[in-house]
This record gives structure tokens, C-alpha cells and sequence, in this order.
């Protein structure tokens, strides 16, 4: 893939089917693994995934009361990823009820790849991007600066 930069990133920020293979997991557990996944692609921030129920082990993840606002997409909503021998609060997000130009990502994930052991795109380990607010998912391809 070619190298892109973040600063070519639109604002509003574009939603981009993917059909790479995303993966994400923690502590020996294969917490999703997808061909079908969005990327949402906004000005100074790596990539944030999205990944379809479906292809994620929502048997794992608990909803909490935690949630924030987004300009673009709307209210998001957070779940814990509970483990038998761990909990990781607020892990990943959702948007039950996005604005219509994200509808295709209603119920969709987005993990914090800083909270879980591994987050993979097309086999390689991603970079969590600095910040405990966004989600950035940091490839070879993907040149900053990055907003933190």
C-alpha cells in the first residue's frame, strides 16, 4: 500500500470500507478478526477501524454507562472487554445511532489499540496513537505528525 499521510485526510472525516484483514486481541484471546471492516480517515489522526458484530466476540464485551460525543458521527457508546482473569474498562466504542453520513458502522466496534495486548492490519502489529482519547491505529503506511 502506498504511504499516506494524515494531513491529506479529509475534515469532516470520510468513512472508507476496508477489505484487508483487522484483527485485535488480548491475553490469548482472538477478540476479532475481519475482512470486512470501515476506516474512518479524518485530517491529523491515524485511522480509527470499525468492525462489524458479527466478526467480534461480543460475548466478551459488557456496555458501561461511559459515553462522549462526537461532532461527526454522534453519541458514542463504550463497553469493557471481561476476561476470567481481567477486565479492560472502556475497550472499545460503538455508535448505536450515528449520523446518516456514518450509518454503515451502526453497532460496529472501534478498539483502543493502547488497551489490548495486539491490533493487526493485513498481518502487521499496529502502533496505538498517543492519546487517551483517540483510537488511532498507526501502520508503515500512515506518515504524521499525528494529533495526541
Amino acid at each position: 500500500m502506498a504511504t499516506e499521510s494524515v494531513w491529506d485526510y479529509p475534515r469532516p472525516p470520510r468513512l472508507e470500507p476496508t477489505a484487508r484483514e483487522v484483527t485485535v486481541s488480548h491475553r490469548g484471546e482472538l477478540l476479532a478478526r475481519t475482512t470486512g471492516a470501515f476506516r474512518v480517515l479524518e485530517t491529523s489522526h491515524p485511522p480509527t477501524f470499525y468492525l462489524p458484530p458479527g466478526d467480534v466476540r461480543t460475548d466478551l464485551l459488557v456496555p458501561t454507562s461511559h459515553h462522549t460525543f462526537c461532532e461527526f458521527k454522534g453519541l458514542a457508546h463504550y463497553a469493557d472487554l471481561v476476561l476470567p482473569d481481567c477486565t479492560v474498562h472502556n475497550v472499545a466504542w460503538y455508535y448505536p445511532d450515528p449520523t446518516e453520513p456514518f450509518e454503515d458502522i451502526v453497532g460496529y466496534f472501534a478498539f483502543y489499540p493502547g488497551l489490548v495486548d495486539e491490533c493487526t492490519v493485513a498481518g502487521e502489529r499496529v502502533t496505538p496513537q498517543e492519546s487517551d482519547f483517540y483510537g488511532g491505529w498507526i501502520t508503515s503506511e500512515i506518515v504524521g505528525p499525528f494529533k495526541s
